[in-house]
């Protein structure tokens, strides 16, 4: 999460939505940056709006901060999180995905109990609207450079994006079974970014 305070702006980190690349070239910049544990650096809006929001408001004397955030189109953000924990340095622990195929991976994703391999949350649930409050500006995974030019704009510095937590390349072929469960399981996930989607 990265917390702007002359620009009035708090990115929430998404994860794998980029921000670990957002912060590398936009936190040299921001007045907060937290990085750890991950469930305050991945804290949602709903608790963003409980804990961090009233701090920076009674700090800088009821100024009000707009989030910004980014969402993946799902299948991709699952792909994701199944390439990422492929990666060497948890081999051998309940994390890993190694030796499984995506497919298997999504299946476990939508079982109950969800093995932690595929423990990786909801996009939605991060950017899910407060009783009285939304996400100010919510951008698509896809079109980050419309973020890139969003947040250089209010800052006022333009840094290069480059990648960053780069996850080794795999297949991610699924049974038209299993995204057809995943697609009507997980509606409001694409809903979400479908209707991001729908935009300019």
């Amino acid at each position: 999460m990265l917390v702007f305070p002359d620009a009035r702006i708090v990115l929430l980190a998404v994860p794998k939505t980029g921000t670990t690349a957002l912060a590398v070239a936009f936190g040299p910049h921001a007045g907060v940056v937290l990085r750890q544990p991950p469930a305050l650096k991945h804290q949602g809006l709903r608790k963003f709006d409980r804990t961090l929001r009233p701090l920076l408001e009674r700090v800088t004397g009821g100024a009000r901060f707009e989030t910004v955030a980014v969402v993946r189109e799902p299948v991709d953000w699952l792909g994701s999180w199944y390439r990422y924990r492929l990666r060497d340095d948890i081999v051998g622990t309940p994390l890993s995905t190694r030796g499984m195929d995506f497919d298997r991976f999504v299946r476990d994703y939508m079982s109950d109990p969800v093995p932690a391999h595929a423990s990786v949350g909801r996009q939605s649930r991060l950017v899910a609207p407060a009783p009285d409050r939304r996400v100010d500006h919510l951008f698509r995974y896809d079109r980050i450079e419309a973020l890139v030019d969003f947040l250089s704009a209010r800052i006022g510095v333009a840094p290069p994006l480059q990648r960053r937590n780069v996850s080794p390349q795999a297949p991610l072929g699924l049974s038209a079974e299993t995204e057809a469960r995943l697609r009507a399981d997980y509606a409001e996930e694409f809903a979400l970014y479908d209707g991001l989607a729908r935009r300019p």
